[in-house]
């Protein structure tokens, strides 16, 4: 067996062992890139290396699965993962989100301990190498507050089906007690609560730094049965949710080779344009937070619609400019 083909059939062991429910031969496929029949073998090589393999009835599937888990010795992580671990952990420690780079560095302390002692020795001034030469940047904004207390009362409505009470202050506003039914986290710039109203369902984000006294309640509260929390995250140009657009932009040929590898939404498709500029689409909501962004990008980008971009874009151009005037006063 070729070393690229084994190094396949232990990734696909590791995978049927991570799943609980197993996976079927699609499943090995789609997440693998390879076609039915290249699945097959290597699931094939898999049952003859891990006997312990076991054939899932799931009509009109079946699925295959390992139970008990690979040896220490088949799961042992590279220095590549164990370093992509520590950034992921010092990123968030760096973003201002303590709770959960702990639970991130509690994770690779875990890893580390169950490794042998030669594997780890092996590994260390691999390690060592790549933390004094990789490092986060910090770049300037909001530091996202999440609260460890807090998410793990969110965290323990989501898992029971309970509703989640807390009182909301906002500025401006008087401080209201909610009683909502979770339905996740959005982290970014801020960190937000979504939630489904419990009278009439419809969907709201609550800023986890403006939330206080936060528990579970008693009863039963569920998200409604067709809620996708990536899908009602991806309708909005950052996390704020407000209605959808349809955006339209022209990058100038100055700016279209970095707006070609700009990821600027999943809906997003790009027409190059004959002076070498491009137009990019997508459907999104949050135009403050696109105006933000699009300041970043000076005259390289004009707005080509929607209208309410452009009312927000020149508000906040304006108020700019008066605190400008202001200081120069």
């Amino acid at each position: 067996m070729r070393h690229d083909k084994a190094a396949m059939v232990i990734d696909l062991a590791r995978r049927m062992a991570a799943s609980a429910e197993g996976l079927t031969l699609e499943e090995m496929s789609r997440d693998l890139g390879m076609g039915r029949r290249t699945a097959e073998r290597l699931r094939d090589a898999v049952i003859m290396l891990f006997p312990q393999t076991e054939e899932v009835s799931d009509p009109p599937n079946k699925r295959w699965r390992i139970r008990g888990g690979l040896s220490a010795f088949e799961q042992a992580p590279t220095a590549t993962e164990l370093i992509e671990l520590t950034k992921a952990a010092q990123a968030l420690r760096a973003s201002g989100e303590p709770g959960r780079a702990a639970a991130l560095e509690g994770l690779e302390r875990k890893l580390k301990s169950a490794m042998r002692s030669t594997t780890l020795n092996r590994l260390a001034p691999d390690l060592e190498a790549l933390v004094r030469a990789e490092t986060i940047a910090v770049q300037a904004g909001p530091r996202p507050s999440a609260d460890e207390a807090v998410l793990a009362e969110i965290r323990q409505a989501v898992l029971a089906g309970r509703p989640l009470g807390f009182i909301y202050s906002r500025p401006g506003a008087e401080a209201r007690r909610r009683s909502v039914a979770p339905c996740g986290v959005m982290f970014g710039r801020a960190n937000y609560l979504v939630a489904a109203d419990r009278e009439s369902g419809r969907i709201q984000t609550f800023r986890l730094d403006r939330m206080s006294a936060v528990h579970a309640e008693e009863g039963v509260a569920s998200p409604p049965p067709d809620f996708d929390l990536q899908a009602f995250a991806s309708q909005s140009f950052g996390i704020y949710q407000d209605e959808i657009e349809d955006v339209v932009l022209r990058v100038s040929p100055d700016g279209a080779a970095e707006a070609r590898a700009w990821r600027w939404h999943p809906t997003q498709s790009l027409e190059d344009q004959p002076d070498g500029g491009v137009v990019v689409r997508f459907r999104a909501s949050g135009m403050r937070e696109l105006a933000w962004h699009l300041f970043t990008w000076g005259e390289q980008v004009t707005i080509v619609a929607p209208e309410r971009l452009k009312t927000v874009m020149r508000s906040e151009l304006d108020g700019a400019a008066r605190a400008l005037d202001r200081t120069q006063a």
